[in-house]
């Protein structure tokens, strides 16, 4: 049974969420289950899961921008990126910082209509600067402990679509979402 401060952490967390009108995501953890297989080139294969592709998608779809900071580089990480239309893509960057505030300042927002999904140290920073910090359940204590939405989900098994319909519920904008997929 939720208890009164779960009740008051999830207003909080609601409160956040409707102003967000962009959604940073690491991704190794958040987008992928944080494994990495290595191919004998040295590039990594990553395993994405369609219901958080799908999502980002509807993100957009309703207006939310999308931005991914990662700190490896990948030839499949960018082509899935590419492939779902995400315009701010940075990868090879563990100080995320300077990027996500790049990012912020070239849409014009302010640090409360940012939403930052994370899953270890390296997104403590970005978490405690943004409005809606949100962690992935499999995240390191001290992520979840920053966040104030923790999914249901894993990463890499539909967690970010998870934050994304919660984004989207707390607008009042998720019937907006599913209407198009509602026609015959």
């Amino acid at each position: 049974m939720p208890t009164k401060n779960d009740k008051l952490k999830l207003e909080r967390a609601e409160g956040a969420a409707k102003a967000v009108k962009l959604l940073v995501l690491d991704l190794d953890g958040v987008l992928t289950d944080g494994g990495l297989y290595y191919r004998p080139d040295g590039d990594t294969i990553k395993r994405f899961h369609v219901h958080d592709g799908f999502g980002i998608k509807l993100a957009m779809d309703t207006g939310l921008e999308v931005a991914v900071i990662t700190g490896l580089k990948s030839v499949s990480a960018r082509a899935r990126m590419d492939k779902l239309g995400v315009r701010h893509y940075v990868e090879g960057r563990e100080d995320k910082m300077g990027p996500l505030d790049e990012i912020r300042r070239a849409c014009g927002l302010k640090w409360a209509e940012l939403a930052y999904i994370g899953d270890d140290w390296v997104d403590l920073a970005p978490m405690a600067a943004v409005g809606f910090p949100a962690a992935v359940i499999n995240a390191q204590p001290e992520v979840l402990a920053a966040a104030l939405y923790v999914t249901q989900l894993a990463g890499g098994r539909g967690a970010v679509r998870e934050v994304i319909r919660f984004i989207l519920t707390a607008q009042g904008r998720l019937d907006e979402a599913l209407a198009r997929w509602k026609k015959a």
